[in-house]
């Protein structure tokens, strides 16, 4: 055999090679990316659990607390702005919006002893307290497959193969501001 015809061999091999490497990368890829997206979907299911339950809670709180109509409103803003929002960092943001309007209406609700011991309101905040445990829950799932499609982009030689097939890093899903803040206690 002639030294051109092995040169062509560890060519055509070094192609193959190259071809098989990149398929396997894409795949890899295209895996994490559909499992973060749908970690996501997880997310906004269960966020729109918790803005579909807020009409009721503000409804079993306007009848008793008629005058508080500004916390009302806030509330029903951060719902709305929940309701649209587009992507994680959109999400995340109407998410901390919500959690500080609720906070404040539930800072409300203990001016009004007949309402917080009414039986369709504890039903409401238990139901509230349930949705926003799965929230914590899904957005820890989309997070762990965040860091790794991240992990997978960002490090040698994904990180090659994630540049050349255009593959971007994901956001994570941050905590809300209201979330992070510290509780203060009076007493």
């Amino acid at each position: 055999m002639s030294s051109l015809w092995i040169g062509l061999i560890v060519l055509g091999l070094l192609l193959a090679a190259s071809a098989v490497a990149i398929i396997l990368f894409y795949n890899s890829f295209v895996k994490k990316k559909l499992k973060v997206e749908n970690n996501l979907s997880q997310v906004k299911i269960q966020c729109k659990k918790r803005f579909d339950l807020v009409p009721n809670l503000v409804e079993t709180v306007k009848g008793y607390a008629k005058h508080e109509r500004e916390t009302l409103e806030n509330v029903i803003a951060a719902r709305s702005a929940g309701a649209s929002a587009q992507g994680a960092r959109d999400l995340a943001m109407a998410d901390g919006q919500l959690t500080a309007a609720l906070a404040k209406l539930f800072a409300l609700v203990e001016q009004y002893p007949d309402l917080k011991a009414a039986v369709g309101f504890g039903k409401l905040q238990d139901e509230l307290s349930s949705i926003e445990k799965a929230i914590a829950a899904a957005r820890g799932f989309y997070n762990d497959s965040v860091m790794m499609y991240n992990r997978a982009v960002k490090t040698f030689p994904g990180n090659v193969f994630a540049s050349l097939l255009r593959f971007k890093e994901a956001e994570f899903f941050d905590a809300p501001e209201a979330e992070l803040e510290n509780v203060k206690v009076s007493f």
